[in-house]
């Protein structure tokens, strides 16, 4: 009996040493995961203050700080909020991609949806170019100009914030595959352009710093769920003070649209915009884009050299788009197209400002409102004297006789109203 309970107890013993050794076990295994994890995000939080610091964070604070305008529309956003509102940078929600990056749709924890633009390298000018386009958007505030809402430093790759623009770039309406049934109405297109000069025309003069954008083009022209133009991508900008007309830099900007002067001098000025807003002006007249190929050579060629080069040769109707054949009238095309020669002209000092461009389309737009209010109110007229005639012809006296008259006065109506 002494030899089983003994054996009992050697048993009941190595249970336990096992129970204890497993828990010790387990218990190490789980300190170890919490070390590691915390290791872990202590790492990873060092890790987004050093690139926080190589982002130009501290300076970015500072410049945002500075403006109180900026500070209370400007938001530094962390890391784990944009990863939460894109579902970590989920594929599906990417709206478009280019050399420099992707941007992504993504819905903040306020509800607001927005575009998180997320460059693909990190070099240190393009640092510069991101935090330029931080510190120029936070301190402008207009309707035909994208909203910024901030940005994120975090990560390796600096990140900004859009308003989400629900319509795309201008550049993929315009030169969508032929199967896409929407098209753009000329009454749009110059709406559209006028909105557009208006946002530049406020960058250049009437912003509180003078802002050359550098890369105007179609596909940094974004609609809006009506339509409405705002004017996107300030990464290539400059800011310039008040009295300075003009800054030597590096050239930059996209082929096609890239001011001749500018490319061959160095010196950015106003008019740079202004050249680029010439080629965008007959993007939408001819809905062709800035750089053509030439199907049996395979030559490429400039948009606007080849606009200047037909223009010797065939009228202008001939040469835009079917839709503004049909939609504009003849004075309209020869307008726009003698805007759009105005801006590309080589010497910049002969291009006209974007004051006098928008006020130009301006015109344009008023003129075509009152010719149409003019032609409405004249078949609204001619409607009224045909019912007023009718009403003195005819005298229906009775029930009777206005059934008896029904079909004659419809019959007269149809045949008298104009077609």
């Amino acid at each position: 009996m002494k030899c089983v309970s003994t054996k009992r107890e050697i048993i009941l013993l190595g249970i336990v040493v096992g129970l204890s050794v497993g828990f010790g076990f387990l218990l190490l295994g789980l300190c170890a995961i919490f070390v590691i994890h915390r290791w872990r995000r202590d790492h990873q939080k060092q890790l987004r203050k050093k690139y926080f610091e190589k982002n130009q964070g501290l300076l970015l604070e500072q410049l945002i700080s500075s403006d109180e305008n900026a500070s209370e529309r400007t938001k530094i956003f962390s890391w784990e909020e944009l990863q939460k509102a894109t579902n970590s940078f989920d594929p599906m929600l990417i709206l478009g991609h280019g050399g420099h990056g992707m941007v992504y749709k993504g819905i903040l924890s306020d509800q607001r949806v927005v575009a998180i633009k997320k460059s693909k390298d990190i070099k240190q000018s393009e640092i510069n170019e991101f935090i330029n386009e931080v510190a120029i958007l936070s301190q402008i505030n207009h309707r035909n100009i994208v909203r910024l809402y901030g940005c994120c430093l975090e990560a390796e790759v600096p990140l900004l914030v859009y308003d989400f623009v629900q319509n795309g770039s201008l550049s993929q309406i315009l030169h969508s595959d032929s199967s896409n049934s929407f098209s753009l109405s000329w009454d749009d297109r110059l709406r559209i352009a006028t909105e557009a000069a208006g946002a530049l025309y406020y960058l250049h003069s009437a912003a509180s710093i003078s802002v050359f954008h550098r890369d105007v083009k179609s596909s940094n022209i974004l609609l809006d769920a009506n339509y409405t133009a705002k004017v996107s991508d300030f990464g290539a900008s400059r800011s310039v003070p008040i009295d300075q007309t003009h800054v030597s830099t590096n050239v930059q900007g996209t082929f096609g649209y890239l001011d001749p002067e500018y490319y061959h001098t160095r010196q950015l000025n106003e008019k740079s915009d202004v050249y680029s807003f010439g080629v965008l002006l007959l993007e939408m007249l001819l809905k062709k884009k800035p750089i053509l190929s030439s199907d049996e050579s395979g030559l490429k060629q400039s948009l606007s050299n080849y606009f200047l080069e037909e223009l010797k040769k065939r009228p202008i109707k001939e040469i835009v788009d079917v839709q503004v054949q049909e939609e504009a009238t003849e004075e309209e095309i020869n307008n726009v197209a003698s805007l759009a020669e105005m801006c590309l002209r080589l010497r910049g000092e002969e291009r006209p400002t974007m004051k006098e461009v928008e006020m130009t389309l301006q015109l344009l737009r008023s003129k075509r409102s009152k010719s149409y209010h003019a032609q409405s109110s004249a078949r609204t007229r001619a409607e009224a004297g045909v019912q007023s005639q009718l009403n003195y012809e005819i005298d229906p006296i009775s029930a009777n006789s206005q059934r008896c008259y029904s079909l004659e006065l419809e019959f007269l109506s149809s045949a008298s109203l104009p077609r």
